[in-house]
C-alpha cells in the first residue's frame, strides 16, 4: 500500500513510498532491541552531546525543514521554521537538565542505604500526527533518547517525508542507527508492532477513536501507553479583561496551524457585559486574515491538510446552524479567492459562529479548522460550568484582572494546562498533556521523561 505525500495546497502528489513489510518491520524491531543493549549504558554526558548536535542540525536545516512541513500538511512556513526551532529547544533543554531528572534520588528510611532509580525500558513506539509533523515527534524523542530508551515511529501517513527526515536527523547527530528508527507502515499495523513483546510501551498523539485503539491493543499486552488527544479548550473572558489582548490572542489561538491544533482556543466564552464589544473585535480581525499558498509570507492562513478535514467542518458548521446558531463571519468556502495553482479542495475560510444552545451535541464536539464558537455567559460561575461542560480537558485559556476570579479560574477549570491572560502553548519546562477524552499521562519537563522509564526503589541493608 503506498503512502503519499501530497501537498495539500496544490493538490500535487509529490512522492510515494511503499509500506514496510511484516519481514522488514521485524528487522527493524531487531536492529532497535540489539542497540539497546549497548545503548541503554551509554553515558548521560553522551546522550546529551547528541541531543546538542541534532539541535545544532535542526537550527541550520530550519528553512529546509520548515518548507517540507508545509509542502506535506500545508502550514504556514513561517509557522513551520519556527516549529523546528522549538525542537532544536526541546533536545537543548533535556540535554542539560536530563540527567538531573533521572539522577538517583536518595531517601531516607531504616535501611542501610535506600533510594529511587530510574532506568530506561527498551523500546518506546511514537503514533504521531501530521499536524506538527516535527514537534510532536521531538518531544517525544528527546527525552526517551536522552533515557536510554530506543524509539520507533509511526508518522501520519501523510508527512512521510518528514518522518523519513527525522530519523536522519538523529543519525547524522551521532545516534546509533538502532537509536531512532521510522516505519513507515500503516494504521492497520500498529497492532503487530505494539504485540511485539521487544515493544515495551508506546505513545500517541491523535484522536479519541486512534488513541482508544492504541491503548486495547497495549492493554491486552499489559503496556503502558501515554495519550494526548483532542480537545475543545474554553477561552474565556470576564469583564475585568483587556478586551483588546484578549480578542487579539483569541484570533491567533484559533488560526494557529490553520485552525489544527489541538490546545487552540475553540470555545470562546464570553461575559454578556462585553460579548458584543469582544465579537466584533474578533470579526474585525479575521476580516483582515488572508487565505492562501502557505509559502506565501503574507498568507495568514493556508489549507486544511486533507480534503476529508474540510468536509467534516463543512458538516459541523451545517449541524451548527441547524441547530440555530448565527455566522458572524465566514462559514462560506466558496467566497475564498485563491490564487491560481492552488486547489479549493482543501480551504475553509476564518468563521466565527455564535447563539449555539449549550446542550446541542455540536456544541461538545472539537472542530479540527478555522472555526470558532462563541458563547455568552452571565458571570463567572457560568462560564466555568460551560467550560467544563465538554468530554474534553486538555488546556484553557481564561481573562480577567480580578485576582479573586483568577484564583477561582485555576481551582475549577476541568483542563491539564490553565493559562491566565495568555495563549496556552507547550513548554519544555512545563509538564503538558490532558485529563478526561484528552488523553492521560504527560510529556515534557520532569515529568515528561519519568513516564518510560522503571522507577525503581532499591533498598539496601
Amino acid at each position: 500500500m503506498g503512502i503519499a505525500t501530497v501537498n495539500p495546497a496544490t493538490g500535487e502528489t509529490i512522492k510515494i513510498f511503499e509500506s514496510l513489510s511484516q519481514e522488514a518491520i521485524a528487522q527493524k524491531l531487531a536492529i532497535a532491541d540489539e542497540t539497546f543493549k549497548a545503548y541503554r549504558t551509554t553515558s548521560f554526558k553522551q546522550r546529551a552531546a547528541w541531543l546538542h548536535h541534532a539541535a545544532d542540525i535542526l537550527d541550520a536545516r530550519a528553512d529546509e525543514f520548515g518548507r517540507l512541513i508545509s509542502l506535506e500538511m500545508g502550514k504556514l512556513l513561517t509557522m513551520g521554521v519556527g516549529e523546528v526551532n522549538k525542537c532544536a529547544m526541546v533536545c537543548r533543554y533535556y540535554a542539560d537538565h536530563g540527567a538531573d531528572f533521572l539522577r538517583d534520588r536518595p531517601v531516607k528510611t531504616h535501611a542501610s542505604q535506600s533510594f529511587v532509580a530510574y532506568q530506561p525500558l527498551g523500546i518506546i513506539l511514537a503514533v504521531m500526527p501530521w499536524n506538527f509533523p516535527f514537534w510532536q515527534v521531538f518531544r517525544f524523542a528527546a527525552p526517551a533518547l536522552m533515557a536510554g530508551n530506543v524509539g520507533v515511529l509511526k508518522h501520519a501517513s501523510n508527512v512521510p517525508q518528514c518522518a523519513l527526515a527525522i530519523e536522519q536527523i538523529f543519525h547524522e547527530a551521532g545516534f546509533p542507527v538502532g537509536a531512532f528508527q521510522t516505519l513507515l507502515i500503516t494504521a492497520s499495523q500498529v497492532a503487530e508492532v505494539i504485540a511485539d513483546e521487544r515493544v515495551k510501551a508506546a505513545t500517541l498523539t491523535g484522536s479519541e477513536g486512534a488513541g482508544a485503539s492504541l491503548a486495547a491493543a497495549a492493554g491486552a499486552h499489559l503496556k503502558k501507553t501515554v495519550l494526548e488527544l483532542g480537545g475543545s479548550d474554553p477561552f474565556v473572558v470576564l469583564e475585568s479583561a483587556d478586551l483588546e489582548l484578549a480578542a487579539t490572542t483569541a484570533v491567533q489561538s484559533r488560526m494557529l496551524n490553520n485552525g489544527q491544533t489541538c490546545i487552540s482556543a475553540k470555545r470562546f466564552i464570553v461575559q454578556e457585559s462585553i460579548a458584543d464589544a469582544f465579537a466584533e473585535k474578533v470579526v474585525q480581525k479575521f476580516a483582515a486574515l488572508k487565505v492562501g499558498n502557505p509559502l506565501a509570507p503574507e498568507t495568514n492562513i493556508g489549507p486544511l491538510s486533507t480534503s476529508a478535514i474540510k468536509l467534516e467542518i463543512e458538516q459541523q458548521v451545517k449541524d451548527c446552524i441547524n441547530a440555530g446558531a448565527t455566522v458572524l463571519f465566514g462559514g462560506d468556502p466558496d467566497a475564498i479567492a485563491l490564487d491560481p495553482g492552488l486547489v479549493p479542495d482543501n480551504f475553509y475560510p476564518p468563521t466565527l459562529l455564535s447563539d449555539i444552545p449549550a446542550d446541542a451535541a455540536i456544541a461538545q464536539q472539537e472542530f479540527f479548522g478555522p472555526v470558532a464558537m462563541m458563547f455568552r455567559v452571565p458571570d463567572i460561575n457560568a462560564a466555568i460550568a460551560l467550560a467544563n461542560d465538554v468530554p474534553f480537558g486538555l488546556g484553557a485559556s481564561a481573562w480577567t484582572n480580578d485576582p479573586g476570579e483568577r484564583e477561582c479560574l485555576i481551582r475549577e477549570l476541568e483542563a491539564g494546562a490553565v493559562f491566565i491572560n495568555g495563549l496556552v502553548k507547550s513548554d519544555p519546562r512545563m509538564p503538558f498533556g490532558g485529563i478526561k477524552r484528552s488523553g492521560y499521562g504527560r510529556e515534557l519537563a520532569a515529568e515528561g521523561i519519568h513516564e518510560f522509564v522503571n522507577i525503581k526503589t532499591v533498598w539496601v541493608k
